[in-house]
């Protein structure tokens, strides 16, 4: 399965697990790391360019729309080129785009510079998340792999928020992109000593490129529209009609992907297992509640409390470290419970602490408002994060691995952007044109609440798709270089 200077599978001159759990692990962090560092800063980057309110969004749309749509084809790419070429190549963009962000001297520069970090990291996290899924395919050691990726994902957002608001309020904001550089260089150098290099394997044609681009285009335009609303009605023409020019594109990827003579970007009959359709499912409510709910939370925190970007990161650093304390108690529980249980368990932990959030005031205080639900969502979350990836990805084929994980990843980015449209729209309206504490705290109350149903949604999916029994399937060595995926073999995506 993995050539490492021509050395066969086995050979003592391979790279440990541990060593590829390592940098899987950073290339996790350097990812979770710069969605967090970016976050506290907004006000700041939104002051200094000039953004308008809504505009401002587009610094995470940007990035979240070129991830979600393009980690198909980042998947697939890995899978056919090999997943160490892959994930170097995305290193080197994302590092690279980090360092032009930080010289955006308008708007449009640092969200284009947003886009191709996106990129960058469509290439590298399916890459690196297939290597965890392939090196670690059952048993105990992947409940412990994924536990360890889910403490390092959290890990970067705990450094994340703090390194953003000190570097934001003591530096400038545009440290905020440049720490990615020699972050993504870091990584680059461990890849490079820790993740054995596997041959590209044998495929049938060329990645659906056509593809990628008719999802990303039309899930651009169908943000676009909501995130527009704020200037036009929902019964507007202009909305109507860039929501109709949305559906249009996505209904083209559909057909695309149903006649395409190259591979397909998404085999759509993979969605009839149910393993598969609800994880994703789970997994894009997931990510739409936890993106907005960082955003209303820092807005809460600096508009309202008056919190400073230091302070501001700093009070999120128990957010962070409580999903390192929930990924660490799904290893423990994984030992014994099937991911299903952790899923719901996890998912109603998190709706309850984000309903909390959303009693908040005007005249609150971070130890009465935010610290307590806090605590809770984030052991919630925490709990969540790996199983929901393992039950994504256990008893995937090795050759389709990279596509499994793409998939995954881009569940999550899709729900992250979509989420924050829908939700950020919705508070804003709530608020209103009057800006005072009264009414921001209303729109940001509303949009946390509107977090906490999301997560409901994500358990009753659980509750009624997920399969009842665990079934966690070994991949079998006969199976790691077979080049037609197994009879219970179902990719994520593919």
């Amino acid at each position: 399965m993995f050539e490492n200077s021509g050395s066969p599978l086995g050979s003592s001159r391979r790279p440990s697990p541990g060593l590829t759990l390592a940098a899987v692990a950073v290339a996790q962090f350097l990812v979770s790391l710069d969605l967090s560092v970016v976050n506290v800063g907004l006000p700041q980057i939104g002051s200094s360019l000039g953004f308008s309110a809504v505009g401002l969004t587009w610094v995470i749309h940007a990035y979240a729309l070129t991830f979600g749509g393009l980690l198909l084809l980042g998947g697939k790419a890995a899978d056919a080129y090999g997943h160490k070429r892959v994930l170097l190549a995305g290193l080197s963009l994302f590092g690279l785009a980090s360092l032009l962000g930080g010289f955006a001297t308008e708007p449009g520069h640092l969200v284009a510079a947003r886009a191709v970090q996106g990129i960058g990291a469509a290439a590298l996290a399916p890459a690196a998340l297939a290597l965890l899924t392939m090196t670690f395919p059952s048993g105990r050691p992947r409940v412990r792999a994924f536990g360890v990726w889910s403490a390092m994902n959290a890990a970067g957002g705990a450094l994340g928020v703090v390194a953003g608001g000190l570097l934001t309020e003591y530096a400038s904001w545009r440290w905020v992109m440049f720490i990615n550089a020699p972050m993504a260089a870091v990584t680059l150098a461990l890849a490079l000593r820790a993740v054995a290099a596997d041959a590209p394997r044998a495929r049938r044609g060329r990645p659906d490129v056509l593809g990628a681009v008719l999802v990303t285009a039309g899930m651009t335009t169908l943000v676009f529209g909501i995130v527009n609303t704020d200037r036009y009605s929902w019964a507007s023409p202009v909305t109507g009609g860039t929501l109709l020019a949305a559906a249009v594109l996505l209904a083209a990827f559909v057909l695309v992907e149903r006649t395409t003579a190259r591979e397909p970007m998404l085999r759509l009959g993979l969605f009839a297992n149910r393993s598969v359709a609800g994880a994703n499912a789970y997994n894009l409510l997931l990510g739409g509640a936890l993106a907005s709910a960082f955003y209303f939370g820092s807005l809460y925190l600096q508009r309202v409390l008056g919190t400073g970007a230091a302070l501001t990161g700093i009070e999120f650093l128990p957010f962070a470290l409580g999903v390192v304390v929930g990924s660490m108690l799904a290893i423990k529980l994984g030992y014994r419970l099937a991911p299903r249980t952790l899923l719901i368990v996890g998912g109603l932990l998190t709706a309850i602490g984000f309903a909390w959030f959303g009693l908040i005031d005007a005249d609150g205080t971070f130890v009465a408002d935010v610290l307590g639900p806090s605590i809770i969502a984030s052991i919630g979350f925490g709990l969540c994060l790996g199983p929901v990836v393992s039950t994504a990805t256990v008893g995937v084929a090795p050759q389709e691995t990279g596509t499994a994980s793409g998939l995954l990843n881009s569940s999550r980015q899709i729900g992250a952007s979509l989420g924050l449209a829908v939700l950020g729209t919705a508070a804003q309206h709530r608020t209103g044109q009057v800006l005072t504490p009264e009414s921001l705290t209303d729109g940001y109350a509303l949009g946390l609440n509107l977090c906490a149903a999301l997560l409901i949604g994500s358990v009753v999916i659980a509750l009624t798709v997920l399969p009842r029994k665990r079934r966690i399937p070994p991949v079998v060595p006969a199976e790691l270089d077979s080049p037609v995926p197994s009879a219970s073999a179902h990719p994520v995506r593919s």
